[in-house]
């Protein structure tokens, strides 16, 4: 079974960047397609990126332009580099399985000056 861990989220300036990582455990992770998902409070859970096993990605177009998704399938981690935040980017952030439906916990990014 896949587990997911969220990390890298803090604090950040609006204009500024953060880069979120999803580590995996359990095997075959490279198979999968991961998804990136973001909830800020009082709205609903939102899906930022997706990237396929082989590395293919598609973004909202909300953060198209300014978020990049990878993959190291050797190291099991899937990471989002988003640049140029804005305050409408505070949330926390998810990443996703979706073919086994598995979830992490989360990790929070504030965009504040």
């Amino acid at each position: 079974q896949v587990q997911l861990v969220e990390s890298g989220g803090g604090l950040v300036q609006p204009g500024g960047s953060l880069s979120l990582s999803c580590a995996a455990s359990g095997s075959m992770f490279s198979i999968y397609a991961v998804a990136w998902y973001r909830q800020a409070p009082g709205k609903q859970r939102e899906l930022v990126a997706i990237i396929a096993s082989y590395g293919n990605t598609n973004y909202a177009n909300s953060v198209k332009g300014r978020f990049t998704c990878s993959r190291d399938n050797v190291r099991s981690t899937v990471y989002l580099q988003m640049n140029s935040l804005k305050p409408e980017d505070a949330a926390v952030y998810y990443c996703n399985v979706p073919t086994l439906n598995v979830w992490g916990l989360g990790t929070l990014v504030t965009v504040s000056s």
